[in-house]
């Protein structure tokens, strides 16, 4: 377990707890953390599956969030309290969240 900002090698997991200001989820299947440098900022790209069309509505008042990514029950990354920057659907509809800290 790591609460060090991740570099761009992407992590891969199977389930993810997101906390946020407002509410609490769990989202599970095939979940990506990466590091992402973009405009020379750092942010961090977290990817899930599309399971939940609500995702990205119980995202969009946020301002910021946590997130804790496991793997067969083993936690992988503890994220720091992130300020929340974007919400993106993808082509295959994955739901792209990114934070900075």
């Amino acid at each position: 377990m790591t609460d060090s900002f991740p570099g761009p090698r992407p992590v891969h997991g199977d389930s993810v707890r997101l906390v946020t200001d407002a509410t609490s989820l769990t989202v599970t299947g095939a979940i990506v953390s990466q590091g992402v440098l973009r405009d020379g900022r750092n942010y961090l790209a977290l990817t899930l599956p599309d399971a939940d069309p609500q995702q990205r509505r119980a995202l969009a008042g946020t301002t910021s969030y946590q997130y804790k990514l496991y793997r067969h029950g083993g936690l992988l990354y503890s994220s720091p309290y992130l300020t929340l920057r974007d919400t993106r659907r993808t082509g295959d509809g994955s739901l792209v969240v990114s934070g900075s800290p």
